[in-house]
């Protein structure tokens, strides 16, 4: 088989219904390939996979995420993104597919950047509704951003997972209880509404996954409202600052923020989403 009919085959085993899901579809597959390049690079011997794409591409969540989020196992201040990215633009490259790869980092930050750019798909692939007839506009440039934080809060656990698109590889990943440690720092953290987050936790609660305290407590002490406090988290300091954040977030925003995210047929499931509706979930907070 061709790469080509690689993609192409990948693609329609989506089963895409509109234009969103098959925009999303593409913008996975193009998020598989570059984590295997990375794979074959040697990166996940110093980092490890987390945050939404994680869930998603490893835990099945129904909904889909657009950045590719990492973690170095070690804190390194040399740290250079600019390897790892040639490595995954000539493995992409090697699928037939170009991309535009920019390393994006700045000197003095902890946090590195890239960008890719992709917009060959939409002509090499057949497709049901990017692009076609009757839909709305040109079709966009698939845009992926990965961020690698240099200067991670402590206490991460890990686990191997296994990526068997386009090849097989193993990822390092955060392990269940850090992922939602993860997800809990930026529930409580953000200072805007993502309701991506919160369609994650509905997964977490739903799945009985523990709370990596050690890993959440680290984070919240260096970055957030309650940086430098020195706080050790536990099940009921969880609790009581999630029902304080879904009693004044705005949930017309994070409705909003979710819809383009989640398959046509689950969309109705969204309607459900109040302060009740989520008051009850982190009463089921596994103990």
């Amino acid at each position: 088989m061709n790469n080509v009919a690689l993609l192409q085959g990948r693609l329609d085993g989506y089963h895409c219904s509109g234009v969103d899901e098959e925009y999303n579809a593409l913008r996975e597959i193009l998020q598989e390939v570059i984590l295997a390049g990375l794979a074959r690079t040697g990166f996940f011997a110093k980092a490890a996979f987390h945050g939404g794409t994680q869930l998603r591409i490893f835990e099945g969540v129904r909904r889909f995420s657009e950045d590719l989020d990492f973690a170095l196992v070690a804190p390194d201040s040399a740290f250079a993104l600019s390897p790892y990215l040639e490595g995954v633009a000539t493995e992409l490259a090697s699928m037939g597919v170009e991309m535009e790869v920019r390393d994006k980092s700045k000197a003095d930050s902890v946090v590195k950047k890239g960008f890719l750019k992709n917009d060959s798909l939409v002509r090499i692939l057949q497709l049901r509704h990017v692009g076609r007839k009757g839909s709305p506009g040109q079709p966009p440039k698939i845009l992926i951003k990965m961020e690698v934080d240099t200067d991670p809060p402590m206490g991460a656990t890990y686990s191997a997972a296994q990526l068997h698109f386009p090849f097989p590889v193993s990822i390092r990943n955060f392990d269940r209880a850090s992922a939602f440690a993860g997800k809990l720092h930026a529930l409580l953290c953000r200072t805007y509404v993502k309701g991506r987050d919160w369609f994650d936790l509905i997964w977490y609660v739903s799945a009985g996954v523990k709370i990596n305290h050690a890993l959440l407590s680290s984070a919240i002490d260096q970055q957030g409202p309650w940086a430098g406090e020195g706080i050790a988290t536990n099940d009921g300091w969880v609790k009581a600052r999630l029902l304080e954040t879904i009693r004044r977030i705005n949930w017309d925003e994070a409705r909003h923020d979710i819809l383009p995210f989640v398959p046509d047929a689950d969309r109705p499931s969204i309607d459900l989403w109040t302060p009740d509706f989520f008051v009850s979930l982190v009463e089921r907070l596994a103990p």
